[in-house]
């Protein structure tokens, strides 16, 4: 039964989250303190975190970064529910970290459906996509959803996960900025925003000397090039 943290200090909202996730057959912890949602999920982590963006103590973008820099969270799928719409806010949102972002009032239905979509990337339940992938010193085991560098696992996000899936099934081919957060992030690609840049910078960043196959194509975007073992 796949867990999941609500953190929303709306006591009308949290109620109807919980109680729908519970009826789709989702485990659920309530909370209205982004502060309590660090510890609880400090203690025991979540597969998936429903984060609004203003609550009363932590900022949930706060929140959200503070889990991305930690490896026992840094793998937790992340839905941000928020009423800050603008594209900049969206945008910043996914920069920090966030696997999806829904915008308040929304349908509840969509937000479930939304949920199970980014449980699933994050568990790697599409067998079909199941397979060993390896390049020089990194491996992926994409039926456990593992990444490995040298022997050693190395957390990845889901975001920083699908882009270096995406680029070691391409090796050598130049993705522009567009394509990548068309096929990653699911954006059109006219939107002019550093996502893509800051991705990359981290995992590159998580694969230490092995980040180095992961090539800046000046003005144009990013290749891989296959490392020797």
């Amino acid at each position: 039964m796949p867990r999941v943290l609500i953190v929303e200090d709306d006591p009308d909202i949290g109620a109807v989250l919980d109680y729908n996730l519970q009826k789709e057959g989702f485990e659920t912890r309530l909370t209205d303190s982004g502060a309590r949602a660090l510890r609880l999920m400090r203690e025991s982590p979540a597969d998936l975190m429903v984060l609004d963006l203003m609550l009363p103590d932590v900022h949930g973008l706060d929140v959200c970064r503070e889990l991305r820099n930690h490896s026992a969270t840094q793998g937790v799928a992340i839905l941000m529910l928020t009423a800050k719409g603008q594209e900049n806010d969206r945008l910043m949102g996914l920069e920090a970290g966030a696997d999806d972002y829904i915008v308040k009032p929304f349908s509840i239905r969509e937000l479930v459906l939304r949920a199970k979509a980014v449980l699933r990337r994050s568990e790697g339940a599409n067998a079909d996509a199941a397979a060993r992938i390896e390049s020089g010193p990194i491996v992926v085991d994409e039926a456990a959803h593992r990444v490995f560098v040298n022997g050693q696992e190395t957390p990845l996000t889901n975001t920083e996960y699908k882009l270096l899936v995406l680029f070691m099934k391409r090796p050598g081919r130049v993705f522009t900025r567009r394509q990548l957060l068309d096929q990653v992030w699911n954006m059109p690609g006219d939107i002019v925003t550093r996502t893509v840049d800051t991705h990359v910078k981290r995992l590159r960043e998580k694969l230490g000397e092995a980040g180095s196959a992961v090539e800046t194509v000046r003005t144009v975007g990013y290749r891989y090039m296959t490392l020797r073992a």
